[in-house]
């Protein structure tokens, strides 16, 4: 018998219109079935920190809305006319086709069509999307995947400037606050991020991307395959950094392995690093009577996320905080060609300290794991909503930082950096003293 997934993480490939939307004046085109956007904007656009639509998306999103008969007929007329008259009404400067499962199963000819409107000039691109090819996250890179193929042009090299490929906008849930921070870090180098995604985002950033000096990825595995793309079609060299750098440890090692990677004078990265690392510190020291109280510190934590959250907060909580991890539950499906090398960089904490990583995406499994584990102490569950029922069962402390998170509003909220590392303290502590006071 089958297994069914309990509690979703992240949704199908087709989500990836998200990606589109988080481009300023990119409109995503839809060619699928009545309900799917729907359905997806709901999970990751309404569920999901309450993001809303933003331009062009939610019901907005132009779509085929193919019915039985596009599935017998074909649905090619149906989105040539939803094509055409998306250029007449919308205003946008990059056009992107998604399919759903429908177009892909009958085998319509998405690309045909949509080169027709690329020899008229049109600024479009086609990608296939069919939600059975895997997460929204594997969409994500398919989407850019096309961009880089069907609409990036050689362009003379910048230097200096940086494409960061990091988090996946909308499904993690701090996406639009982490990738404005580590654009604040990259900038404090002297080097000038080009802003693909967000409040800063625009087309011409897209257009600029053959243009950096180099491609910086910052995630386990989600953006690897984009670098790689780039790598082989202009040239471009890219640095990975696994481990989103949240802290001072692991965020002053961040700044100079980029620092030397750039080619950047060591003695302007230790000033930089010097100065974040003191107001850090500042606060953090004011804290102290507090955080050093036995009675209020969680002593072991686990964390329920996708890969790049639970190492990055796993490292900050270990290496700065001095908590112990516990199972580490991964959920974002990620690929078996990288399991291993995620799974080390869970063993690379300070002294020798390994923590136990469990890759599943089924919400239900996780729980009956989290269950099973033998915790004297109260243990700090760093999840998402989902892990609410569980942490209250087991009178565990218990913080959203994973989708889905459906109790609280995420605006600019971030947790990358020196300054997102005290807001993370802040929050764990502030569900501490909320309980004990």
């Amino acid at each position: 018998m089958s297994l069914c997934v309990e509690q979703i993480r992240h949704v199908c490939t087709l989500g990836a219109f998200e990606s589109v939307l988080a481009i300023k004046r990119a409109v995503p085109i839809v060619h699928a079935g009545p309900g799917c956007v729907a359905k997806l904007w709901t999970t990751l656009g309404s569920q999901n920190g309450h993001q809303g639509s933003g331009y062009v998306g939610g019901h907005a999103i132009p779509c085929t809305n193919a019915s039985e008969k596009e599935v017998v007929f074909g649905g090619t007329d149906q989105l040539r006319k939803v094509i055409t008259n998306t250029f007449d009404v919308i205003n946008g400067d990059l056009f992107v086709v998604l399919t759903g499962c429908t177009s892909d199963i009958i085998g319509d000819d998405v690309g045909e069509i949509t080169r027709k409107f690329q020899a008229q000039g049109k600024p479009i691109v086609y990608v296939e999307t069919g939600g059975f090819k895997g997460s929204n996250l594997i969409g994500h890179e398919l989407v850019l995947d096309a961009i880089i193929d069907q609409y990036l042009q050689p362009q003379q090299v910048e230097s200096g400037l940086v494409n960061i490929w990091s988090s996946v906008p909308y499904q993690n849930t701090f996406w639009s606050g982490d990738i404005e921070q580590l654009n604040l870090l990259i900038s404090s180098l002297g080097l000038k991020p080009n802003v693909i995604f967000g409040p800063d985002s625009s087309v011409d950033a897209v257009n600029d991307i053959p243009k950096a000096q180099f491609n910086l990825v910052i995630s386990p595995w989600v953006g690897l395959r984009t670098a790689e793309h780039l790598k082989d079609k202009f040239g471009t060299p890219f640095l990975h950094y696994p481990a989103l750098p949240i802290g001072p440890t692991e965020t002053s090692n961040f700044l100079r392995t980029v620092g030397e990677f750039a080619g950047i004078d060591p003695a302007i990265v230790e000033n930089v690093i010097r100065k974040q690392e003191e107001r850090y510190f500042y606060y953090l020291e004011r804290a102290a009577d507090t955080l050093l109280e036995t009675r209020l510190l969680p002593r072991r934590f686990i964390t329920v996320a996708d890969s790049l959250y639970a190492l990055g907060i796993a490292r900050f909580l270990t290496n700065d905080m001095g908590l112990i991890p516990e199972k580490q539950f991964i959920t974002d499906d990620t690929p078996a060609d990288y399991q291993s090398d995620v799974t080390a960089e869970f063993g690379k904490f300070t002294n020798d300290i390994a923590a136990e990583t469990v890759f599943s995406n089924d919400g239900g499994y996780v729980e009956e794991e989290i269950r099973r584990l033998k915790i004297r102490s109260r243990p700090l569950i760093l999840g998402s909503s989902w892990e609410r029922v569980v942490a209250r069962d087991l009178n565990a402390y218990q913080l959203s930082v994973s989708a889905p998170i459906g109790n609280e509003m995420v605006l600019s909220k971030s947790y990358v950096g020196y300054n997102g590392a005290l807001q993370l303290v802040e929050n764990i502590y502030s569900v501490v003293l909320n309980d004990f006071m």
